[in-house]
This record gives C-alpha cells, sequence and structure tokens, in this order.
C-alpha cells in the first residue's frame, strides 16, 4: 500500500503516538492460534511470505488508527482568531473550515527522479538547495487559483476542475512548464545563481517575476518592490499598460512582492505586530521566509505564532495530467498538505518576502490605504513605505538590489551598498 493511501504524506505535524493498550492473554492466545492454522499448511517460503505480509497490513492498520484517533497539533485550541491569507476564523467552532482552507493550498515540496535539469549530467532532485524555490512555486500557484478560481475555491481528493488541473501541471516537472522547478533554476542564472545553489527570498521574486511574462494564459504581473516601498506610479504602469483605445484600460492582476529585512540574526520584536496584520489583510498572499537555515511558505497566524507549509518532504515525481489513472490520482494527493505546521514568529528568519495579491485596481488602491492607516501612521518604525513616484536620488542600481534592513523613505539616503541576505537559507 503506497504512502499516499497510508495518509502519510498529508500530514505535515509528526506526533509521537500516545501507548496503545496491550491486547488481554485471551486475545493473544486467539491471534497465535490463528497463525498456527494458517501457517502450518504453508511451504515454508510461503510462511516467510505471509509473515511479511501480515506486518504490512498490521502497520498500514496501525497508521490509519493513529490517523483516526491522534487530535493533530495543527491549530491550537484558543480564542485568539486564526488568519488564514486574510481569512479570520475561531480556532474551535471553525476547525474543519481552517483544515479546508489549508488542504486546499497547493502545496509543493521536494521532488527526486526527475528529468536531469541543463542536460544528462544535471541534478534529478532538488532536495537540499530548493526548499525557497518551492515556496515561490507556492505564491505563484496559490495567486492563479485566486485569479481563476477565486479566493473561496476548494479542493477535494475528487476534484477534477480543468483549470486547477491546468495551473497544477505549470508547476509540474517538466522542462517546458512555465513554472517548472527547471525553469526556476535555469532562470536563476540570470541572477547569479547557479543550478543547485539555493535562492533567497528576492532572488525567487526577481526570477517569477521574469517568468511570468512569458505566461501569456495566466495574464499577471509581478512586481517586486525595492527598498522596503511600494512605488504607486511603478505599479500602475505595469498593471494599467496603455491602450490604443481610449478608455479601455483594463488592470493586469498583480503579485505585489515585498523583500524585507526584519534584523540582523532574528526579528526584531518591533515587526511582530506588523507582520500579524499583513496577514489580516484581504488581499494577503503570506509570506515567503523561514527559520535559519529553512525556508518555509507562512500562510497565516494565530497569536504568537505563525502557520505555514512545510517544503521539506521529497516525494516522487510525477503527473496528474487529467488526473484519469489511480497514479494520477495519487499523484494529485501529494500536492496538499491535510495539516499545517507552527513556529513563535520571533524564530522566524529575518530576511522574509511579504506578499499581496491585487485582482483590481480596487484591491490595489485599498491595500494601499490599509497599509497607510494600519502599517505606517501607528507605527515608529513602519514595516515599509508607500509613495507616489521615485525619489529622484534612487540610483537605477538598485534594480538589482537585494534585501535591505527597513528603513524610512525619508531617511532614505544614496549609497552604493548592496545588500543580499541568500546566505540565510542554506542547504540542509
Amino acid at each position: 500500500m503506497s504512502a499516499v493511501r497510508k495518509g502519510l504524506l498529508f500530514n505535515g505535524n509528526k506526533k509521537k503516538p500516545h501507548p496503545q493498550p496491550q491486547p488481554s492473554p485471551v486475545e493473544m492466545q486467539g491471534r497465535s492460534r490463528l497463525r498456527q492454522q494458517v501457517t502450518m499448511y504453508l511451504p515454508r517460503i510461503e510462511r516467510r511470505r505471509y509473515r511479511i505480509a501480515t506486518r504490512d497490513i498490521m502497520d498500514c492498520m496501525f497508521e490509519a488508527c493513529l490517523e483516526a484517533t491522534l487530535e493533530p497539533d495543527d491549530i491550537p485550541k484558543t480564542n485568539e482568531p486564526v488568519w488564514i491569507l486574510g481569512k479570520r476564523y475561531n480556532a474551535i467552532q471553525d476547525i474543519n473550515k481552517i483544515r479546508q482552507d489549508i488542504i486546499s493550498k497547493i502545496w509543493i515540496t521536494y521532488r527526486k527522479n526527475f528529468v536531469p535539469i541543463g542536460g544528462e549530467e544535471g541534478l534529478t532532485s532538488d532536495k537540499g538547495w530548493g526548499c525557497m524555490l518551492r515556496c515561490g512555486q507556492m505564491v505563484l500557484a496559490q495567486a492563479l487559483v485566486w485569479l481563476h478560481l477565486g479566493r473561496d475555491w476548494r479542493w477535494d481528493p475528487e476534484t477534477r476542475d480543468s483549470t486547477y488541473l491546468k495551473i497544477l501541471q505549470k508547476f509540474q516537472e517538466r522542462r517546458q512548464e512555465p513554472y517548472s522547478i527547471h525553469q526556476i533554476a535555469l532562470m536563476g542564472a540570470s541572477e547569479g545563481k547557479a543550478v543547485g545553489q539555493w535562492f533567497g527570498p528576492n532572488t525567487v521574486a526577481q526570477v517569477l517575476k521574469k517568468l511570468v511574462t512569458y505566461d501569456e494564459w495566466s495574464q499577471l504581473a509581478i512586481h517586486v518592490a525595492l527598498d522596503n516601498t511600494i512605488v504607486i506610479n511603478d505599479i500602475r504602469e505595469l498593471c494599467l499598460p496603455q491602450s490604443k483605445n481610449v478608455g479601455t484600460n483594463l488592470w493586469k492582476p498583480l503579485l505585489l512582492i515585498v523583500p524585507l529585512r526584519l534584523g540582523l540574526s532574528e526579528i526584531n520584536p518591533i515587526y511582530v505586530n506588523a507582520v500579524q496584520k499583513c496577514f489580516q489583510f484581504k488581499q494577503s498572499l503570506g509570506v515567503i521566509g523561514g527559520k535559519p537555515n529553512v525556508a518555509l511558505y507562512f500562510i497565516g497566524c494565530v497569536g504568537k505564532e505563525v502557520i505555514y507549509l512545510d517544503p521539506h518532504n521529497t516525494q516522487k515525481t510525477g503527473f496528474v495530467e487529467n488526473k484519469e489513472t489511480e497514479e494520477q490520482i495519487e499523484t494529485d494527493l501529494t500536492y496538499h498538505c491535510k495539516y499545517a505546521s507552527r513556529i513563535n514568529i520571533l524564530k522566524m528568519d529575518p530576511s522574509v518576502a511579504v506578499c499581496f495579491f491585487c485582482k483590481t485596481e480596487s484591491d490595489f488602491n485599498d491595500l494601499c490605504q490599509r497599509i497607510k492607516i494600519e502599517l505606517i501612521d501607528p507605527e515608529k518604525q513602519p514595516l515599509f513605505e508607500v509613495c507616489y513616484n521615485k525619489p529622484k536620488e534612487w540610483s537605477p542600481t538598485l534594480e538589482n538590489a537585494v534585501e535591505a534592513g527597513p528603513a524610512s523613505f525619508a531617511d532614505f539616503q544614496p549609497s552604493s551598498r548592496h545588500f543580499d541576505s541568500d546566505h540565510e537559507f542554506e542547504i540542509l
């Protein structure tokens, strides 16, 4: 029986099983007598096969029993609200809704035995180096789901929606797929990253920004905010391209990524409230980040903890296609995590990228207003800034800059120093 059918791949949290009650002497005698009656008529080799098969069946039954009886530790029982990408839940009353929301997210993890990247001698697995690439894939996949299926769309094992399958196929391990590990890794060379080298949040954002321009079906624009500043007119030029027909300018759906550095080696507590606020915005697409040496995709928060999907699960390469065969159905299951995990927000790595999705111009205007009211005005040290135009001092070389520390736009000074925090995400 495959690991998928045993339910092992669903579980993001591994808990120690509770001690199981021992069978009574009468039960033990009954089991022993049954085994003796069956095996006495079997040849020695067959008896060995029977014992192995019986053990495997018992293992499967045990795992199923644990799955059914153990209460997962994914969401704490608390009166504090649970936020999942802008949606508020009650931790106790809405637990099933929370889990259904989480399992509906496309979960992308390490894969093995895929077509070599960059030629016959290339890598066939991204284990140990691809975690940040996988987090970037998850953010982009979620943006496409919201764009084409809506925020309230939900997945289940029977789902065969053609749009969902089309989105999923774009991230599978094929060279020709626009957002495959192959395309991201090879495009990383333009950002100075060799295949097999780990990325930082800004690097994966810059790579996705380039790749999305080749995907006409998605019709998505990606903007990476530099120097912790959202420049409104830059985004309007990107999302409201000039049309030859007067009055027909249409907003191009926006994935906005804001790379930040929230401390030197750990998050400065002054930013905790602002990070929590970001998860509450309806435009929230979560945070690409991690904990030291481990990249994670944060999708929500509860109290002082953040909820995340973990890409560090190496699964075999497979293709969902039209989800008709048993193998394709099982492969689809591997793209959904039944239970999320959580850590204290202060244990996050300080190098992050906050992500938002604005399907319409109205969504973008609302986001800018909420950032001003909830993240800038009340804070002495804002998480990031919003302005209408680039300052005159903004050097063109900043287009290639990576994560810089939080700073007020009023304090901006021209500098030739470039920041790169990719070293924060190392090979596991």
